[in-house]
Order: C-alpha cells, then structure tokens, then sequence
C-alpha cells in the first residue's frame, strides 16, 4: 500500500490548488515545496508586483486628481514602506495558503523533492510512494549569455528588482514581454526615468498588434526602443543595436533582464525518471498526462501556458481525472489553451483572450474585427477623462459570425476579461453576444459597443 494517494511536487499555484482539491476530496495527499509555499506567483511574482503597482497608480491618481477637483498637496512616495506593504501581503497570503492546506488535512512538506519513478518520489533523500504523482515545479526567469551581464550586481532579474531596497534614478528594462512592461509602468509612474529595449518590432508579442501599440503609447515616462539587440552590457551600460543598425549605449542605476521564463526540467529528476519533456516543458495530453503512468504535470513546467490561472485549471483537471476518469471525460474536462485569458497590470492595463486578427488570418479564417473606444463608456471618462488611452477590440469569422477573439486596453480589463473567456468558451456569435445586457455604467460596456460596431 502506498504512502499516500497523491504526492504534489511543487508548491506554486498548481501544487498547492491541487493538493487543496485533493484534501477537500478526502485524499492522501503529500504536497513537497522546497523553498516557499505559493510558489513564484506569491512570493516573487504576480502578487508582490500588483502590490507595488497598486501604490503606485494611488501615486500617480494623487498627483493628478486637479483635473476632478481634488487637491492634494506635498504628495509623496516612501520607497521603504512601499515595500514594507507589499511584504506584509505576501506574507498574509502565503499564511492563508498554509491554513487552507491544514484545513484539508494536506501535509506540507519544506523539503527537496525528487522524482525517482512511477508512484515514488525522494524527500530529503528518504523515498515516498504514492499512487499518483503531480509535478508542479514551476519555471525560472531566462537570463540570455550576454556578455557582461553575468555576475553583475546592477543587472537583476524580477526577484531581485522586487526587493530594491532603494529606488532607482533610471532602470532599464531588456524586454518587452508582460513582466517588463509592468515593471516599467511601474517604476515610471513613480518617477524614475525607464527605458525598455525589446527585440521584435512592438511589446506584449502576444497581444493584438492594434491594442499593444496603444498599450504602448498609453504607457507615461517610458522610452521603448524596439526592433533592437542587446549586445552586451558594459558595467552599468547596455550596448544595444538599434532598428537602423546603429549602435548605442545607455547608462542606468539597475537594469532588468526580462526577456522572459522557461519551465523548471532539471534538478528534480525529471530526465532520470523517464519523463517525456523538450526545451518549451514536459509533454502532457490535455488531461495533464505524461508519458508516465500515474504521474501528472501542472502549471509553467508543462510549457503550456506560463500563468498562474492556467496552472489553476490544469490543477482542476488533473484532480478531476485523478479522482474519477470516467465522470471526467464525460464532463469535457480538458485543457483550452486557445480560452486562456492573458493579463497585463501596467497602467493602463490591457487583457485579452482567443485569437488576434494577424493569428486569425495566418489559419486562414475570413474575419471581420471591429474596435472601439473606451469614450465611449460613461464610467471610463467620468473616472479618466477623455483623453486616457483604452479601447477594446472584437474578432468574429465573417460567415459563421463565431467570436474568435476579444482584446482590450484600459482600466478593469483584467477583472472583465473572464466574461470574454466564457464568450469564446460557450462559442457565442456577434448576435448571441449583442443579447447579453451589461451593467451600465460600466467599463465592460466596450465590450458591447465593440460588438454593435462589427459590420453585419
């Protein structure tokens, strides 16, 4: 008889929603987190960085909140207490996680573990047996062979542009992805000058090539310098190639290396115990099944989707077939990588899910898209005014008139783009989407008016 039911290797967002699933389901359940309970999401990432961010905007909202008949004097920042609160959320968060692990009986393990084959996994060298295995071990951050950049104590990764214990002059950002645009935004907004040098020709490659050009020029104090390779970094200079071929160097207090994150393959004994697994993450099906039995992959390390909502839903699907196959199946329990929402918190934030109308038309798909300004929603201008940046676009094909895609910039997109997943998800058309009544006054209403402007 095995030690457990299931043994969770890996304690960030996937590790710990499963082994909390599994507990509530009356399992066995073994979750083994070496470093820190919540993994990088909690502790280094999405949380610590939406903390900054949010004292950030009460900043920038003091220092212009004339234009709404409020006078705020002597506004000021506090770099330390700044910190401190951001600190103090994490903490108060991976406490609660700690407590609903205990409150399901889930047993937590702060050690080293190692996949040593089906059912079987090493903790702190003492061998643990388990008729399933999750592993959720996450990804690190990419840090490129850059010459110059290693070892080099004004270069830093997220983590260690979190912990700042003082605030930089001038940061400059290598990278334009989703990570370096909130931290530029970020650093901006609080006055420091920021640079971002980003290699493809616009930021957030992802998103709707429209909507990341005006995310991009919605963003105040940041120069972006795209189309532009980064060379090498002299001290603290980056040497960089511009989109015209000239070379240039910019000096900065810190520089960021953002160019993105890779799924954590090593070290764990992935390869030793047989796993199926390429450079982009372990091969799973879209059950989360590897190529082993009985042993299941969640979240960054599968490569499938690098956020922490998608490492959610690949821990509830994982669970559900774990706990009963047949009902399962029978529900459609499988992963939608194509109904993932994505998030950018800058500010302006911007949020999108499905396709962009460049994706669409590379499949071959006859589209017809329609964009609209965020002006256009009464509680958008009455709490930005008419000039702030945000718009929101919508993507259906052209016969069938199915919703492929819905993006947007501006405030609360994040916090209504769900309502866009579940669009693409219960695959509406223009006509079913124009039925459904949104609460006015409302930002979301962007959505609808996007959907109205669509030619018939």
């Amino acid at each position: 008889m095995a030690d457990y039911d299931v043994i969770v290797l890996g304690g960030g967002p996937g590790g710990y929603l499963a082994a909390e699933r599994l507990g509530h389901a009356k399992k066995k359940v073994l979750l083994v987190e070496e470093q820190y309970l919540g993994g990088t999401c909690l502790n280094v990432g999405c949380i610590p960085t939406k903390s900054l961010l949010n004292s950030a905007k009460l900043y920038l909202h003091a220092r212009h909140s004339q234009m709404f008949g409020v006078t705020a004097d002597n506004v000021a920042f506090d770099w330390a207490k700044v910190q401190s609160w951001k600190d103090e959320v994490v903490k108060t968060l991976v406490g609660g996680v700690a407590m609903a692990e205990k409150k399901v009986g889930v047993e937590v393990a702060n050690a080293h573990g190692t996949l040593v084959g089906t059912g079987k996994v090493a903790v702190n060298g003492e061998v643990k047996t388990a008729d399933h295995v999750i592993v959720a071990t996450g990804s690190v951050p990419v840090m490129p062979p850059i010459p110059g950049a290693k070892d080099n104590p004004v270069v830093v990764d997220s983590t260690g542009l979190l912990a700042l214990e003082s605030f930089p002059a001038k940061l400059v950002v290598i990278g334009g992805g989703v990570i370096g645009v909130e931290f530029a935004s970020l650093f901006a907004a609080f006055g420091a000058e920021v640079e971002v040098i980003e290699l493809l020709p616009e930021i957030v490659p992802f998103a709707d090539a429209d909507l990341a050009s005006r995310l991009r020029k919605g963003i105040e104090g940041v120069a972006f310098h795209l189309g532009c390779k980064v060379s090498a970094i002299d001290g603290n200079t980056v040497v960089y190639t511009d989109a015209k071929g000239a070379e240039v160097r910019t000096p900065a207090d810190v520089i960021l290396m953002a160019v993105g994150r890779r799924p954590l393959l090593d070290g764990w004994g992935a390869k030793e115990a047989g796993l199926e697994f390429t450079p982009r993450g372990i091969v799973v099906d879209d059950t989360m099944r590897t190529n082993l039995p009985n042993v299941w992959a969640v979240g960054d390390v599968t490569g499938r989707s690098l956020l922490a909502h998608a490492a959610y839903r690949m821990a509830e699907i994982a669970v559900a077939h774990i706990l009963d196959p047949e009902k399962a199946s029978h529900a459609g329990q499988r992963l939608r990588t194509e109904t993932i929402p994505w998030a950018v918190y800058s500010i302006p934030e911007a949020a999108g899910v499905g396709l962009t109308e460049a994706q669409a038309k590379a499949q071959g798909l006859d589209v017809v898209t329609a964009t609209v300004p965020l002006v256009l929603s009464g509680r958008f201008v009455a709490e930005n005014g008419l000039k702030a940046p945000g718009a929101v676009k919508v993507i259906a094909e052209k016969t069938s008139r199915v919703v492929r895609g819905i993006h947007a910039v501006g405030p609360y997109s994040p916090e209504t783009i769900w309502g866009a997943a579940a669009v693409l998800e219960s695959e509406y058309t223009i006509d079913d989407l124009r039925q459904v009544v949104f609460p006015h006054p409302t930002v979301s209403e962007g959505i609808r008016e996007a959907v109205w402007a669509v030619k018939d």
